[in-house]
């Protein structure tokens, strides 16, 4: 990590530990951060996608955020992720982010309100003058239903606040395309992808998978900035099997989490609703490409005992998210 990127290079997009009625772990939250800090990652994004962020309230996000910073103690970035769709309310949020000491912000794209490119250039651009941390913006229309096209990313990157982007929309020629006409650094933000991403320039990745193997993207990381490619298809390629495991049949919370627990690393499995954990054969489905996972460091899956019934529905919390 350098002075020109903020951020770290190996991100966790971090789950957030719960207890089985729903309710934040708090201490399950600061051993899962220590956690992956220790196996390699020197960023920690909290409250994204991957964290529930449309479950949790503001005051847990704003927590989150403090006690990242504690757990970290220097050794990670704590990166504030999810926003809103809402603008003020995202401007809202990220201030009091920044004033719980986040390090940067992650802005997604408006979700659900299909704005268009000005509404979202105009969104971004609030969102950044509002605070003085550095940003990254996340493009991933899978989830928000509208992308941020070229042009628009290209006029994002004249804001002085804005120094990345969390690629999740798999153009690799758009990304090529970027990375030579801006000094927009570029982070993965697809687990399967994340050595293509690197190959082409890319600053690092903001992983799901992360969660339970931080020590190999570490590797393939260390590899890349040495130029020793043969290394880092070596971690891509022992990573494939956990990849498909965590990230094709289920939402990747929901398995990030069911592994976690499996492997007696976080106390429950458990997700808020509308999100559930896995049915009987997703849960085998999940299991069969875990046999394929070999050698990866730090991760004895020799140990791992998955608790279905543990997993099974998802929790209603006590307090609902809030918009205010």
């Amino acid at each position: 990590m350098t002075s020109e990127n903020p951020f770290g290079q190996v991100l966790v997009a971090l789950v957030t530990p719960m207890t089985a009625d729903g309710e934040v772990d708090w201490p399950g939250v600061e051993k899962h951060i220590d956690d992956v800090i220790s196996a390699g990652a020197d960023g920690i994004v909290v409250t994204g996608t991957t964290g529930e962020t449309s479950t949790l309230t503001d005051p847990e996000k704003i927590r989150l955020v403090e006690v990242g910073k504690d757990v970290a103690a220097g050794r990670a970035k704590i990166i504030t992720g999810g926003g809103s769709n809402e603008t003020a309310h995202a401007i809202e949020l990220y201030k009091h982010s920044e004033q719980a000491g986040a390090d940067g912000i992650m802005i997604v794209t408006p979700y659900y309100n299909k704005p268009t490119q000005a509404g979202i250039l105009t969104h971004f651009r609030l969102v950044a003058d509002a605070t003085d941390l550095p940003v990254i913006v996340y493009d991933i229309p899978g989830r928000t239903g509208v992308p941020i096209k070229y042009e628009t990313i290209l006029r994002l990157a004249k804001h002085p606040n804005i120094l990345a982007v969390k690629d999740a929309k798999g153009d690799f020629s758009e990304v090529s395309r970027v990375l030579n006409q801006t000094d927009l650094m570029y982070f993965s933000g697809d687990d399967a992808n994340v050595l293509p991403h690197l190959a082409i320039g890319a600053s690092g990745l903001i992983g799901v998978t992360a969660n339970i193997a931080p020590a190999p993207y570490r590797q393939m990381i260390d590899a890349v900035n040495a130029g020793d490619l043969a290394t880092a298809t070596a971690a891509h390629q022992q990573l494939e099997p956990l990849v498909r495991a965590v990230m094709t049949h289920v939402p990747g919370t929901v398995a990030a989490k069911y592994i976690l627990h499996g492997l007696g690393r976080i106390g429950s499995p458990r997700v808020r609703l509308p999100l559930v954990g896995p049915e009987e054969w997703e849960a085998a489905l999940i299991e069969d490409e875990i046999d394929h996972v070999q050698g990866i460091p730090g991760v004895d899956f020799h140990r791992f005992r998955p608790d279905r019934n543990a997993a099974a529905g998802g929790a209603l919390p006590k307090v609902a998210g809030t918009t205010r």
